[in-house]
């Protein structure tokens, strides 16, 4: 069974995905963290503000490997977790999901991923319309800008980085515009997605009632 769980930026789909993966005992693919990682190797390259992107970003898909090891993405043997959740990669993450080099890339080796395992979940911006349009089970997971703002606003003082709420605010309500307009896989709700808002809910209910959904579909 392939379960796709789409939405906005700070929805909280990354830490539902996790746990509903060790709930399922299915392989868990966060489809954000290798956007991620190619944003962190243009910044490490020094070359996020240079004008002509595509080429670059075509330099940089033929030179990097990318893996997943227990759910965290691998660039070139380098696992990486907390160095592509940093602010600065916030800020350029949008030049990687807006380039069609880049789209193109990761969308064929999300789709290996997803044909080679017999049960996945996939998390991440148009995984139930893109990435996996025929997924048995599609979340569309969402959150107030205030809500989506706060969560990151918590998890980036967690991990001691300094930094303005309402700047995270903003950069969230930035790249919500961005996602919505882009023209290759722009963010919207699948027909046939099941929208949860998890505006003051806690992790465990949303689980919960990701869980129920799976089971429902399997019984049919």
């Amino acid at each position: 069974m392939i379960i796709a769980i789409d939405g906005p930026a700070g929805a909280g789909k990354s830490t539902v995905a996790r746990e509903l993966s060790k709930r399922l005992n299915y392989k868990y693919l966060d489809t954000g963290a290798m956007y991620r990682a190619i944003t962190f190797e243009l910044i490490n390259r020094k070359l996020e503000d240079s004008k002509d992107l595509e080429n670059i970003f075509k330099k940089i898909i033929d030179s990097i490997e990318l893996d997943f090891v227990d759910g965290n993405i691998v660039l070139n043997g380098r696992i990486l977790t907390k160095e592509i959740r940093d602010p600065i990669i916030d800020k350029h993450v949008s030049k990687a999901a807006s380039s069609k080099v880049v789209r193109l890339f990761l969308l064929s080796e999300q789709r290996k991923l997803a044909t080679n395992s017999p049960n996945i979940i996939l998390e991440g911006r148009d995984t139930t319309t893109v990435v996996c349009p025929d997924a048995q089970v599609k979340i569309f997971l969402t959150a107030s800008l205030e809500e989506r703002a706060r969560r990151r606003y918590k998890e980036l003082l967690k991990k001691d980085i300094k930094i303005d709420f309402e700047e995270v605010k903003k950069q969230i309500e930035k790249r919500d515009e961005s996602d919505m307009n882009r023209e290759i896989g722009p963010l919207k709700v699948a027909e046939d997605a099941v929208i949860i808002d998890s505006t003051e809910r806690d992790v465990e209910w949303v689980v919960d009632k990701i869980f129920s959904i799976v089971g429902d579909k399997k019984n049919t």
